[in-house]
């Protein structure tokens, strides 16, 4: 019978398949398991399931010896996976994509609409007693209604953001590596523009780019100087996409007004500054935090072991020629 790690117990029903078929070690704690955890753990393993916050390098596919078939990222991201080795190991690697794309641009529209009208600090405020009554400048916010969204990285979720942006008839502006069909330009009335162009025009820049060597500190502080001093910038991607400390030290000297992140540079350590800043919001990574959406997240890695023990072509696999090399 076949053995599987799994380093985190997930919402819905999904992980009783993987029992009903296989010899199954589930870590039950709400704590992580370490790198050392997880090197003893995965010994005599054929499957891993895991979640983007465990790294899962060099070392512990090497642990694993020779019995490893797959690991299975609990994520659409897996900047946390190497590759790479993994397939020069002969190792399937898979993830969970699609699913969570209107999860995540929801949460991405609602950081905008957030941090423009000041919800959090007014909701604070109004727990603390401080409210008195209606006053002309009382947490005097930015209009979203009208204004210009920037979109950097036009995937799924890219797409998804603006498709909810022309229901408050944003001007819509994207920056990608490659452009768009026009047919999709046109439907959704957006425009493709250079980035620098799109960091000097957009009143709110939302980011969707996975974590590559090409996009770390995608933005910093060249980047952060030529946005305008009354925009905000978004992000639900990865920390690490953003300089945090060109960020921390343009929003102190006010050339941008403010931010809302999803996601840090070395989460799930956030900068003490930015908890101390009222302009920016600080969430607790939760861009596909749903119970929908995280069960169907554990329905898809799940269903990548099974196809991938029986010798099938898993739904998501990142590196497929390791599948094809061996049917």
């Amino acid at each position: 019978m076949y053995k599987i790690l799994v380093t985190r117990n997930l919402p819905g029903k999904a992980l009783s398949k993987l029992m009903e078929k296989y010899e199954v070690e589930l870590n039950t704690s709400s704590v992580s398991l370490s790198k050392k955890e997880i090197k003893e753990k995965i010994k005599g393993k054929q499957a891993l399931l895991c979640l983007l916050t465990d790294t899962i390098d060099r070392e512990i596919i090497d642990s694993a010896g020779d019995n490893l078939i797959i690991i299975s990222n609990y994520a659409v991201g897996y900047n946390n996976i190497d590759v790479e080795y993994a397939t020069y190991k002969g190792i399937m690697v898979t993830n969970t994509p699609d699913v969570l794309t209107e999860t995540t641009a929801d949460l991405a529209f609602g950081m905008i609409l957030t941090i423009a009208r000041r919800i959090v600090e007014a909701d604070q405020f109004t727990r603390e007693g401080k409210f008195k009554g209606w006053e002309p400048e009382l947490l005097l916010g930015s209009d979203v209604y009208g204004k210009t969204l920037g979109i950097i990285g036009m995937g799924r979720i890219g797409k998804a953001v603006a498709k909810r942006a022309t229901g408050f008839n944003m001007k819509l502006i994207y920056y990608d590596i490659q452009r768009l069909p026009e047919s999709f330009e046109r439907e959704f009335n957006i425009t493709y523009v250079k980035l620098e162009e799109l960091l000097s025009q957009a009143d709110f820049i939302t980011i969707h780019l996975p974590l590559l060597k090409e996009t770390h500190h995608f933005i910093g502080e060249r980047e952060l100087s030529l946005m305008k001093p009354s925009s905000y910038i978004i992000n639900t991607a990865r920390g690490a996409i953003i300089d945090e400390k060109a960020l921390i030290k343009a929003l102190k000297k006010e050339r941008i007004k403010g931010a809302a992140l999803d996601v840090y540079e070395y989460e799930p350590a956030v900068p003490e500054e930015l908890k101390k800043m009222s302009n920016v919001l600080l969430l607790p990574h939760i861009g596909s935090a749903t119970f929908e959406t995280r069960s169907r997240m554990a329905e898809i890695a799940v269903e990548n072991i099974i196809l991938a023990l029986e010798g099938k072509m898993p739904l998501y696999i990142l590196n497929p020629q390791v599948q094809e090399e061996k049917t």
